[in-house]
């Protein structure tokens, strides 16, 4: 919980876990122990390579919901607008142009709100 918290911020898990019922209350315990309590937390990628690669694959799969999700936690992973504007041009030649186009409209929205909301620019 503390990884997932250091990621995607109080808030956002604070209000995962209000929502949670006892049909997602197992996924959401897997979800915390699996991804954030075990891989998230693993030697061998940084913080930001991790949140790039999470980025690129959200991307690629066309789940925009958690792709704007995780290019919001960008300002807590370290990850700069910089680098994600790399790794979409990436998306673009390896997933295709469609799922890039897609997920740079999904960037340009979610860094004009961050900027609109005043938040830490990355």
């Amino acid at each position: 919980m503390k990884t997932r918290r250091a990621v995607l911020g109080d808030a956002h898990v604070d209000r995962a876990q209000a929502n949670t019922t006892d049909v997602d209350a197992d996924f959401q315990q897997f979800i915390t122990e699996v991804a954030w309590g075990s891989v998230w937390t693993r030697e061998g990628l940084s913080r930001p390579q991790r949140s790039l690669l999470t980025i690129a694959m959200l991307a690629a799969l066309g789940h925009d919901d958690e792709l704007a999700m995780h290019l919001r936690a960008t300002a807590n992973t370290g990850a700069t607008r910089e680098e994600v504007k790399e790794t979409l041009l990436q998306v673009a030649v390896y997933a295709g142009v469609p799922a890039a186009n897609t997920a740079f409209k999904v960037a340009k929205r979610v860094f004009a709100e961050i900027d609109a909301d005043g938040e830490e620019a990355l």
